[in-house]
């Protein structure tokens, strides 16, 4: 075997066990939604972000689907990012009383779990199809600035529906050119950072404006999703 094989398959594994962390992560926020601590499943939430926008990176870097073909890597992700994506927050926004009845969150919940099905979820040219279920970042913010149930209701059902629209959305830790993916790593870093700020002082009162001015970086990333990606037009036979 040779020797980087045998350096490389230890780091694999411990790359699909970082991947496999978020699920704990997600597991624990349930665990402080059900003790109505949202603070602090805010914050599990946001590091399971931030174990999501780095394992596929790693996972690359490492070479994973080479040296532990026996785990299926996107699979992985898949599971874990359904738990955290969309389970966890669903149940966030339950607790903290975001829409108008509970069924209405059964919208993001089916419209998921289409998305995460479909076979082109990906393009070609590495951009998500439809709204890629970033039901986390909604419930942080439906949270944060206090929407009221019935606007809280009124995204929930608008995205959802969005999901099956064909529109193409950033895929971060895959953009080009290098520049911009490096770009947009630092602002996720300093936009997560903030937001782990408002998160800790919610049951305080966040400092004026903080949460607004967040609110620039998914801003940008929606404004360049539109840009480099728009409506999805399928590739023809003859390009």
């Amino acid at each position: 075997m040779p020797r980087s094989h045998r350096i490389r398959r230890p780091l694999s594994w411990g790359v699909h066990l970082f991947t496999a962390s978020g699920a704990v992560l997600g597991l624990f926020a349930i665990f402080a939604i059900a003790e109505d601590d949202l603070p602090l499943a805010a914050l599990l939430m946001l590091a399971a972000l931030v174990v999501d926008g780095l394992d596929g990176t790693l996972a690359r870097a490492v070479g994973v689907s080479v040296h532990v073909p026996e785990i299926d890597g996107r699979r992985l992700d898949d599971i874990v990012d359904f738990l955290n994506f969309v389970i966890v927050p669903v149940v966030f926004i339950w607790s903290a009383q975001g829409v108008t009845h509970p069924g209405w969150l059964a919208c993001p919940v089916l419209a998921s779990a289409f998305g995460f099905s479909r076979c082109d979820a990906k393009t070609e040219d590495d951009f998500f199809l439809g709204f890629p279920s970033y039901w986390n970042i909604l419930a942080l913010y439906l949270w944060l600035m206090e929407i009221g149930p019935t606007a809280g209701t009124a995204w929930i059902v608008g995205l959802s529906a969005a999901v099956f629209v064909p529109i193409k959305y950033l895929y971060p830790t895959k953009v080009q050119p290098m520049g911009l993916r490096v770009a947009l790593g630092i602002g996720a870093v300093a936009w997560c950072l903030v937001l782990v700020v408002c998160a800790v002082w919610a049951d305080r009162g966040a400092p004026d404006g903080l949460v607004e001015a967040s609110l620039v970086y998914p801003a940008w990333y929606l404004w360049l999703s539109f840009w480099r990606g728009g409506l999805y037009r399928p590739r023809t036979p003859d390009g």
